[in-house]
């Protein structure tokens, strides 16, 4: 195992499509499921029916991806965003956002919880939607987050952390 890569500094869920993200110190994950309880985990989330079906069980972005993308929206005359309008689940800390997308078709632990990076969250346009401001798929691009699949459940905590398995 490698040395820590990042820490949870940030946990969120919601319970439907366009709720308001709820903020927790910690929350249960569900092997093959996700957050319980999130909108993704029950299958009421905004993308839950495309098709073909992605894996949507935990989605990370890191404080420097979304720290980057509001000095984009300043520079644009924008406002910024807050980690809860990027409608991701995981905020990290001490990962750089290139870090966290070479996670992609890896496995990794977060705490006690082992995942396995799916594919990148690529902006759309929904954060923008329902925060109702503008810019949020050009201020994000590349740094929008993770998507991942939880390979082993349990319990996801502020300041646990963030560590990649070594390849072989």
């Amino acid at each position: 195992m490698s040395p820590v890569a990042g820490q949870v500094s940030g946990l969120y869920w919601c319970a439907g499509a366009g709720d308001a993200m709820q903020l927790a110190d910690r929350l249960r994950v569900i092997a093959g499921v996700g957050l319980e309880g999130d909108r993704y985990a029950t299958g009421l989330g905004a993308y839950s029916a495309t098709e073909p079906p992605k894996i949507r069980h935990l989605s990370l972005i890191t404080e420097e991806g979304i720290a980057t993308a509001n000095d984009w929206q300043q520079a644009a005359g924008l406002p910024s965003f807050s980690m809860a309008q990027t409608r991701r689940n995981v905020l990290l800390r001490g990962i750089s956002a290139q870090a966290l997308n070479d996670l992609v078709g890896q496995r990794f632990w977060i705490g006690t919880i082992q995942c396995r990076g799916i594919e990148l969250c690529t902006p759309c346009p929904r954060p923008s939607q329902l925060s109702q401001q503008g810019g949020f798929q050009e201020a994000f691009e590349g740094r929008g987050g993770l998507r991942t699949e939880v390979l082993l459940g349990g319990e996801l905590a502020l300041g646990d952390a963030l560590r990649c398995q070594e390849q072989g």
